[in-house]
């Protein structure tokens, strides 16, 4: 009742009639404009228990005007699992402001990623640790499975890779039919034989946390916790933090690989 108070006759596409009553539109009128029947619409408002379909309920939130957090709320207060977040048009200018949080997250790597585990924006410790640079693949599933230098680097490889193709399964199901998904996993498949054994193995997973130990050219061994976190106003993206494992060295040696003179001794050809 109260989205209905705020579509007016007018935006909604109706003439605006005589005086009313009560502001905003009528029962009658939300009805009409999302094709459903004037008693049923009214049981839904009151709550009774109806069949409802989604494609009813995304009706009724057209004509209400729902932005995408409201429209799934319908979904939840309708019975119904609510669709997937989506980014909402103020999001689109956060990726300057993630850019500026995985910098300020520095000596240690950062990077986001979008739905399909594209690499879209990274600081510069994720480049000294992890090998990402413009030439790579900038998709970090093929990357992990196919990338020299992360494939030198990482003593963890054989123990994540099972998880990495679970937890990317587990994405793929948020999303089923979507063809982003099938043409990585199309890809992956191609370029790298243990990635298909992998997957032809069907494990699903949740992202979370992932411990992993790079052995890197100039300090040695680099053990971390990697955690991904989604970001609620920007839910196609996800923000993944490396944080040094406690009891290690490896905040120390960070801090040296991303000083001027440990950046000098960085070289990408070197794949150890």
């Amino acid at each position: 009742m109260s989205r209905r108070a705020r579509v007016s006759p007018a935006e909604a596409g109706l003439p605006a009639g005589g005086r009313r009553r009560t502001p905003g539109l009528r029962r009658e009128e939300v009805a009409v404009l999302a094709g459903v029947g004037a008693s049923w619409y009214q049981w839904l408002e009151q709550g009774r228990d109806i069949s409802v379909s989604p494609q009813v309920l995304d009706s009724v939130a057209r004509v209400l005007r729902l932005d995408n957090t409201e429209r799934r709320h319908l979904y939840v207060l309708a019975g119904l699992n609510p669709p997937a977040m989506e980014a909402a048009a103020a999001g689109e200018d956060m990726c300057e402001g993630l850019q500026r949080l995985i910098d300020t997250w520095m000596p240690y790597p950062a990077h986001i990623m979008d739905p399909y585990w594209n690499n879209i924006r990274y600081n510069d410790a994720s480049a000294l640790v992890l090998g990402m640079r413009p030439e790579a693949d900038n998709n970090c599933l093929v990357m992990f499975f196919t990338d020299p230098i992360y494939r030198a680097r990482s003593t963890s490889w054989e123990r994540n890779a099972p998880q990495v193709v679970a937890q990317y399964r587990a994405a793929c199901s948020e999303r089923p039919h979507d063809d982003g998904f099938e043409e990585v996993v199309a890809r992956a498949r191609r370029e790298s034989d243990e990635f298909a054994a992998l997957w032809e193995r069907q494990d699903i997973a949740p992202s979370g946390v992932m411990n992993k130990e790079l052995d890197n050219p100039l300090v040695g061994p680099l053990l971390f916790e990697s955690t991904s976190l989604r970001v609620p106003a920007r839910p196609d993206l996800t923000l993944t933090l490396h944080t040094p494992r406690e009891g290690t060295d490896t905040a120390e040696k960070l801090q040296w690989l991303t000083s001027p003179e440990g950046r000098r001794g960085t070289m990408y050809p070197v794949a150890g």
